[in-house]
């Protein structure tokens, strides 16, 4: 009698049925993160109308920010910032660093990046009352953020160490002295065994860089807790100040990955500008000449200095930036809309046109002799 063994039966195994295994595998460990880091709480619900380009300006700015940093680690590899070699440590950058030129034409264009989005956000801000409440204080850490840009290309520009760069120092120690005791850190016996230009020098890779990214996460936070405010022309919720339950929303971090592509997009548009229009290196300083315009987001400034002084420039400025914030307090109108909001578009028009006027007849005008250097 032969005894037939039990057949054994043989079950199809798919070819990739150790996917599902890695996949497990990856989001334990992506839960052990979370469970740390909370990564998942990027993936609050933000209205389709934040996804517009218009309102990711803030995103491509902090993009930008990301681009200076970057190249601003690798250019204060080979920087000096003391004055007998700053201007030669430039020029060494430009011509006797591998890719020097051009990392250099990144950090120049990406400051003019930063400071356009920057400014158009603001604008965008504006012209769809974002600053309205619960935002006043959110609006008031980027008008804050945005004077602190503009503090970071002023110190960029010091730094060259060129004729341009020695002029402007001129005029922050002048400013300085007419701010008396309030401008003792513009004045070079603030710390006087420290060059100013060092000090310059810690303020623009260190402070001025560490306070923006300081109120940019607090400015984040306050994103989140108060939402995205809601688009002007559309519904919002029952009290005003939010999207409507009922516009689709998507998570916070596809905003973030679309935010991604236009920063790789902008670093794609400010290679090329390097490349075509790398930024120059000016002769070293000579004391007693006032011969350069300024970057030309200061020439509308400037040219109040033509007309009453150095004064001008900080009664200028002060006035600019104390009207920005006074904004939520003065425009109290709850409306959004900017057609039903006539009285704030015709002040910020005026201003815009005064500003605009201004700055044309800097780019006009020959440079004249304002300080005693």
């Amino acid at each position: 009698m032969t005894i037939k063994a039990p057949a054994v039966r043989r079950e199809h195994v798919p070819a990739d049925s150790s996917q599902p295994a890695r996949r497990s595998r990856v989001r334990a460990v992506v839960d052990v993160v979370d469970e740390r880091l909370g990564i998942t709480a990027l993936e609050y619900p933000v209205p389709e109308h934040a996804n517009r380009l218009s309102w990711t300006l803030g995103g491509i700015t902090a993009a930008s920010l990301g681009i200076l940093i970057v190249t601003g680690i690798l250019l204060v590899q080979f920087y000096s910032p003391v004055p007998e070699s700053a201007n030669a440590s430039v020029r060494h950058i430009v011509t006797g660093v591998t890719g020097g030129r051009f990392i250099r034409g990144i950090h120049f264009w990406a400051a003019q990046a930063m400071y356009v989005t920057a400014l158009l956000h603001l604008i965008r801000v504006f012209l769809t009352g974002s600053y309205k409440r619960p935002r006043e204080g959110n609006y008031l850490i980027g008008v804050a953020m945005f004077g602190l840009v503009t503090l970071a290309i002023f110190t960029g520009t010091v730094l060259k160490w060129d004729q341009e760069g020695f002029e402007a120092l001129g005029h922050n120690i002048e400013i300085g002295r007419l701010l008396g005791g309030v401008g003792l850190w513009f004045s070079p016996t603030f710390a006087d065994q420290v060059p100013i230009l060092v000090r310059l020098y810690g303020a623009h890779v260190v402070i001025v860089p560490g306070l923006i990214l300081v109120l940019a996460v607090l400015h984040g936070l306050l994103v989140k807790k108060h939402k995205i405010s809601p688009h002007p022309s559309l519904p919002s919720d029952a009290s005003g100040t939010q999207a409507p339950s009922d516009e689709p929303t998507a998570p916070f971090t596809a905003h973030l990955k679309r935010i991604a592509v236009f920063g790789m997009v902008l670093f794609g548009i400010l290679g090329v500008l390097a490349v075509l229009w790398p930024p120059t290196v000016g002769a070293p300083p000579v004391e007693g000449l006032e011969i350069t315009r300024p970057p030309w987001m200061f020439w509308w400034v400037f040219t109040l200095e033509n007309w009453v002084g150095l004064a001008g420039i900080l009664w200028g400025e002060l006035a600019f930036f104390a009207l920005l914030a006074a904004l939520p307090f003065i425009d109290r109108n709850p409306r959004r809309a900017w057609r039903q909001r006539p009285v704030a578009i015709a002040a910020a028009s005026i201003l815009f046109v005064i500003v605009a006027v201004l700055t044309t007849l800097m780019a006009v005008t020959p440079a004249k002799q304002h300080l005693g250097m």
